[in-house]
């Protein structure tokens, strides 16, 4: 019992990695692909040098942000499956202050990551203020507020920050994540000092949850809402609470969009996935930052490395969508892989 107190939830995210990794080499094999040239193209495409690394961090920095976006709502009990829309909110604010504003750096790039912050909150906000005040389910609501974060965006770029284009002008320089000698060390690949804010947010993430009295109380009110408000505890607040600060993670992955990787925002012909991405990032990650961190990570290579793939092995590249699903499935499975476990550990006895 003890070890799997200790290591359960380690484990069982290991184990679903390589669990996934294993069946899609079987799908590979069977589809008539080599699953060892497939999955060194992937190695490649990910690691295979300074250009494709810096890529990989640079894909990795708003997975950790969206990621612990999710994880915070999940410690609560909260479901925000709104991160998407609170990305495309927070991506707007921060290049609207970016292009908007003439400052020097030290006011002007804190002050547009703070916009993306704030707006992604605000998005959090309204779901928060439904269910705490109203009851409403905050997984209706915030599917719903994706699609007007979406369109509203959209409108926004075509009338109010463009005269009908399909994309901002750049940022100034001043308010831009951007470094020409970091990017010069990894071959001029879009990697910029966003993944510093995404460890950073980690840290405050783990420091708000696991060492403040605030962190208490919102665990306390996502276990039980009944024990929480008989102990004197303020739900509704918390709950609110919750979904603003859920919101602002994902405002912040937003500005890392629009200051670091592209330098402005674009019309939209559907949503980021970033959000949703999020969604499977928290959940390998045991909602844990650090977890978090590691997920992150972990979904960033497969998806940049996914792209050498085709090229290099003539595998698809929807393969690696399949094998991200496998290892969200064996997590949501974690209950087998547990029992599987203790058995193991029985009959090793």
């Amino acid at each position: 019992m003890i070890f799997n107190k200790k290591f359960a939830p380690l484990l069982i995210p290991v184990i679903s990695v390589l669990l996934g990794l294993l069946v899609g080499g079987i799908i590979m094999l069977i589809s008539g692909y080599n699953p060892i040239a497939g999955y060194q193209a992937l190695w490649l495409g990910a690691f295979g040098d300074a250009f494709t690394i810096g890529e990989t961090i640079r894909r990795t920095t708003p997975l950790i942000l969206t990621g612990l976006a999710i994880a915070f709502a999940f410690r609560s009990g909260l479901f925000n499956i709104g991160a998407e829309g609170q990305v495309i909110v927070g991506w707007l604010a921060s290049v609207w202050v970016g292009i908007g504003i003439e400052a020097p750096m030290i006011i002007h790039l804190p002050l547009a990551i703070l916009a993306g912050m704030l707006a992604g909150a605000l998005w959090g906000l309204v779901p928060g203020l439904l269910k705490a005040t109203l009851g409403v389910h905050e997984v209706i609501v915030t599917i719903m507020m994706n699609y007007i974060a979406l369109y509203v965006s959209n409108e926004i770029i075509r009338s109010v920050l463009t005269d009908h284009a399909t994309k901002t002008e750049q940022i100034a320089s001043s308010a831009s994540l951007s470094a020409e000698w970091l990017q010069s060390l990894t071959m001029y690949s879009r990697v910029h000092y966003g993944i510093l804010i995404a460890i950073f947010a980690a840290a405050i993430m783990w420091f708000l949850i696991e060492r403040t009295t605030i962190g208490y109380e919102l665990k306390s009110v996502g276990y039980n809402q009944f024990a929480s408000r008989y102990a004197g505890m303020n739900v509704k607040k918390n709950i609110i609470l919750s979904m603003v600060i859920s919101g602002g993670f994902a405002g912040v992955a937003g500005a890392m969009e629009g200051l670091g990787t592209y330098g402005n925002i674009h019309l939209m012909s559907g949503f980021t996935n970033l959000g949703f991405d999020g969604i499977a990032v928290a959940l390998l990650g045991s909602n844990h930052a650090l977890g978090v961190v590691i997920a992150a990570f972990l979904f960033g290579s497969l998806k940049e490395g996914a792209g050498q793939m085709p090229t290099s092995a003539g595998v698809p590249i929807e393969l690696v969508d399949i094998i991200i699903a496998l290892i969200i499935f064996f997590v949501a499975s974690s209950y087998i892989i547990r029992l599987a476990i203790l058995r193991f550990k029985k009959e090793g006895k």
